[in-house]
C-alpha cells in the first residue's frame, strides 16, 4: 500500500483519503472481531493528533453488540472510555486548545470518571461510499466509524460525525493474541 507510507509521511488532502478508502475492500462482522491498536492518519481534520496525544490505544470489538469504541492507556492497563462523556464540541471548536498540556492533564486525571464497564457502541453492516461494510455505531453520538479492510491484520477507519464536512481517518492493526 504505497498510499498508506505516504499517508504515515505526511498529511493526504481530505479527497485523496477519501479515494485510497474507496479502493479497499469491505470487511466482514467476523473479520472485525478482536482488539486493535489505533493510529491516526492526519488529513487536516480538526481532531488531527488530538487521540494520540491523549493516549488512545485503540478500539475493542468483542461482539456485534459489545464494542469499546476509544480505549486509552492507564497505568499498566487499559480503559474502555463513555465517548458520550468527551465533549467533542471543544476540540472541533478551538483544536489548539483540546492539544495543550493543561488540557490532557485534565484528562488524564478524568480518566476514572470517563471509564465504563458497558459497551458504548455496536458493528452493522452499513452502505457507505457504494459498498456495504462493517461499521461501527456509537450509542449516544451521532458518529458512525465506517471500516475497510487494509489486508488481514489492519483497517482502514473513516469516521462520520454528524455536523462536520470532513471525515476523520484512522488506522487499525490488530492486536495479536487479544479478543
Amino acid at each position: 500500500m504505497p498510499w498508506l507510507n505516504r499517508w504515515r509521511q505526511s498529511a493526504l488532502s481530505p479527497a485523496a483519503a477519501r479515494a485510497a478508502f474507496d479502493t479497499l475492500p469491505p470487511v466482514t462482522l467476523p473479520e472485525v472481531l478482536g482488539s486493535w491498536l489505533g493510529e491516526e492518519l492526519p488529513t487536516g481534520h480538526p481532531l488531527d493528533g488530538l487521540l494520540a496525544g491523549y493516549g488512545w490505544k485503540g478500539k475493542r470489538f468483542t461482539s456485534a453488540d459489545t464494542v469499546d469504541p476509544l480505549v486509552f492507556h492507564q497505568g499498566s492497563g487499559d480503559v474502555a472510555v463513555n465517548p458520550a462523556l468527551i465533549p467533542l464540541g471543544v476540540p472541533l471548536a478551538w483544536p489548539r486548545l483540546a492539544r495543550s498540556a493543561p488540557a490532557r492533564r485534565v484528562f488524564r486525571a478524568l480518566l476514572p470518571v470517563l471509564a465504563t464497564r458497558r459497551p458504548k457502541a455496536r458493528l452493522r453492516a452499513v452502505s457507505h461510499r457504494g459498498q456495504v461494510s462493517t461499521a461501527m455505531i456509537y450509542d449516544d453520538l451521532p458518529i458512525i466509524d465506517h471500516f475497510r479492510k487494509v489486508d488481514g491484520g489492519r483497517l482502514l477507519g473513516l469516521m462520520d460525525l454528524r455536523h462536520t464536512e470532513q471525515p476523520y481517518f484512522f488506522l487499525l492493526s490488530r492486536e495479536s493474541g487479544r479478543l
